[in-house]
């Protein structure tokens, strides 16, 4: 890793990417893409590391609270999180102040804050997303191989629930001839429901593929699955969009096990709710369950 002094934190939807680059190694991973241009190699992560003093200086200059995001492009709990605790000083100071927070990761390691988000909570608002693509355990391994499985997301999911912090689940992507299946769609909202999320995210079944990201994708499919690379070049050529087949059914299937369990699913609907600011009266949510 390597760090660098930031000249601004906060975007003008106020999210915040506090490292960039990811160690996680997820073969599919979006930002990777060459668009984003990142000038170092994805594993050497950047880090931010004016990050919380510039966060400071945003949060006391803004004539309002709302809602304070990150994790959108890079993992707030990637291993690096573990020595440096950059995350956890801006957890500090968003606490501090009183602002919302909407966090997203796919590792438990988040957990080690958990008296800061119920505190965040209790103050304000507090929702925590995971991100939950394969219920299969050793499939999880290979799709996203330095990261914490999906079962342990799932037992982390649990832990928020049961402490009274929402939680968001981004079901994506789903990968073609790999994962994107029936009973992988049915296993993971089992552990939705269990875990009573709140809302789900899911933007089709599917992925993205452009430069960057295409490349290391393919790679990961040569060595983990010989001859699905060939498939996706004959099926899909150099398309951006890769929607699976069984798209129109197993969003159906999505929709319909979110209604049947109260679980909002609606993209803008979703959307609106992490971005969405408690009154000054708010009381910590209730879950419908």
């Amino acid at each position: 890793m390597h760090f660098v002094e930031a000249k601004g934190i906060l975007s003008a939807k106020n999210g915040m990417n506090l490292y960039r680059g990811c160690t996680h190694g997820c073969i599919y991973c979006d930002s990777r893409s060459r668009c984003y241009q990142m000038e170092h190699a994805f594993e050497d992560i950047e880090v931010k590391k004016n990050a919380p003093q510039l966060l400071e200086r945003a949060l006391r200059s803004k004539r309002k609270r709302c809602m304070i995001g990150t994790g959108a492009m890079c993992d707030p709990y990637m291993h690096c999180e573990e020595e440096l605790g950059l995350t956890r000083r801006c957890l500090e100071i968003i606490d501090q102040y009183g602002f919302g927070l909407a966090i997203q990761t796919k590792s438990d390691r988040i957990l080690r804050d958990l008296d800061l988000l119920k505190s965040i909570n209790k103050k304000a608002k507090c929702v925590v997303q995971m991100t939950l693509t394969t219920y299969d355990e050793e499939l999880c391994r290979i799709l996203e191989p330095n990261v914490c499985t999906t079962r342990e997301r799932f037992e982390a999911l649990k832990v928020f629930q049961e402490n009274g912090i929402p939680t968001v689940v981004w079901m994506s992507p789903f990968l073609p001839f790999i994962n994107a299946t029936r009973e992988n769609v049915e296993g993971i909202l089992d552990y939705c429901v269990r875990a009573e999320v709140y809302g789900i995210l899911c933007f089709g079944i599917g992925l993205t593929l452009r430069e960057g990201n295409r490349e290391y994708f393919y790679a990961a499919l040569d060595r983990h699955f010989p001859g699905v690379k060939e498939m996706y070049q004959r099926r899909y050529g150099h398309a951006y969009e890769i929607t699976s087949s069984k798209n129109a059914e197993l969003m159906k299937l999505l929709h319909d096990t979110c209604r049947k369990h109260g679980i909002i699913s609606g993209i803008e609907e979703v959307f609106a709710y992490l971005y969405a600011f408690p009154e000054e009266d708010y009381e910590q949510l209730t879950l419908p369950f």
